[in-house]
C-alpha cells in the first residue's frame, strides 16, 4: 500500500498560499488607492481648477429675480484665450446685460497662475485692460479661426487693474476657493473713486460670487452694489429661453452709467 508521501498534493498548503497571495493583493491595492486618495493637489492643479470654474456662460438671473431693485440679470462670459511661456493661463472675460449680449459693458483679460511659494494662497487671479477692447467683443462666441491669435492676445494685455489671491476653502464650506484683493485694494478713479476692492468665491457647479466696489478718499463707497456679491451660475440648457425672457434690465440711462465699471448701486 502506498503512503502518498513525496508526490501527493497538500490541500492545506495550497489554501495557505492562496490566502497569502490574496492578502498581498489586497494590501498592495489598498496602498495604491490610499496613495491616490492622499495625493496632494499641486499648485498647477489649483490653477487649472480655477480657470475651468471661471470659464463658460453664467447669469445672475436668479438673484435678479429675487432682488430686482439692487441686482440686474447680467451675462458673464469667460473662455481661454492664450497661455504664457511659464504656463500661466490667459482668459478673456466680458459682461453684458442679458438682452444685449453683443454689447458688453466690461471686458478684461484674466491671468491665472499659482501663488508664489512664500505666499499664503493657492492661485493668483489678476485682471488686465485690453489694448483695443472693441476687437475682442464677443470673443468667446466667435469661431476659433475668427478670434485674435494667442500671440496677439498676449500683445494686447495692457494696464494691470487688480489681483485677487485665492485659497482653497476649508472642509465643510460651500465654496471651493475664495479670496480678495490685498488690504487697501488697487487705484481706481471711476465715478470719484480713489481705490477699489474685489472679493471672489468659486462655488461648486460652476457658481461664481463676485463683488467689486469703489471707494473715495474718505472710505465712502461710490460704486458697486452694497448688499453683497453678484451671484452667477450656469443656466441649464432647458432654461436658456427663460434667461432671455426675464425682463429685468435697467433703463438705458443706467446702461450708460454702468459702462467701464461694475454695476452701480442706485
Amino acid at each position: 500500500m502506498t503512503t502518498g508521501t513525496g508526490t501527493g498534493s497538500d490541500p492545506n498548503g495550497w489554501s495557505r498560499a492562496r490566502g497569502l497571495f490574496l492578502k498581498t493583493l489586497v494590501l498592495v491595492g489598498g496602498a495604491f488607492l490610499l496613495k491616490r486618495l492622499t495625493k496632494s493637489t499641486t499648485r498647477w492643479d489649483h490653477t487649472r481648477i480655477v480657470a475651468e470654474s471661471l470659464s463658460g456662460e453664467k447669469f445672475s438671473r436668479d438673484q435678479a429675480s429675487r432682488d430686482p431693485d439692487n441686482y440686474f440679470n447680467l451675462r458673464m462670459l469667460t473662455c481661454p484665450a492664450a497661455e504664457m511661456v511659464d504656463g500661466s493661463k490667459i482668459l478673456y472675460f466680458e459682461q453684458a446685460f442679458w438682452r444685449t449680449p453683443q454689447k458688453p459693458f466690461r471686458q478684461r483679460f484674466y491671468m491665472v497662475k499659482p501663488c508664489s511659494k512664500e505666499m499664503k494662497c493657492d492661485v493668483e487671479l489678476s485682471s488686465y485692460a485690453i489694448r483695443d477692447a472693441e476687437d475682442y467683443k464677443n470673443f468667446c462666441d466667435r469661431p476659433k479661426d475668427q478670434r485674435p491669435l494667442p500671440e496677439e492676445v498676449i500683445g494686447d494685455i495692457t494696464e494691470h487693474l487688480t489681483t485677487i489671491h485665492l485659497k482653497g476653502c476649508e472642509r465643510g464650506k460651500r465654496c471651493l476657493y475664495e479670496g480678495s484683493t490685498p488690504p487697501g485694494g488697487f487705484p481706481n478713479s471711476w465715478n470719484g473713486a480713489t481705490y477699489c476692492t474685489s472679493d471672489l468665491s468659486i462655488l461648486k457647479n460652476g457658481k461664481i460670487h463676485s463683488w467689486d466696489r469703489g471707494y473715495d478718499d474718505d472710505g465712502n463707497q461710490v460704486w458697486g452694489v452694497k448688499g453683497g456679491p453678484y451671484e452667477f451660475e450656469t443656466a441649464p440648457s432647458s432654461s436658456i429661453n427663460n434667461v432671455y425672457s426675464l425682463d429685468i434690465s435697467p433703463p438705458v440711462s443706467m446702461e450708460r452709467r454702468i459702462e467701464g465699471s461694475f454695476v452701480l448701486q442706485e
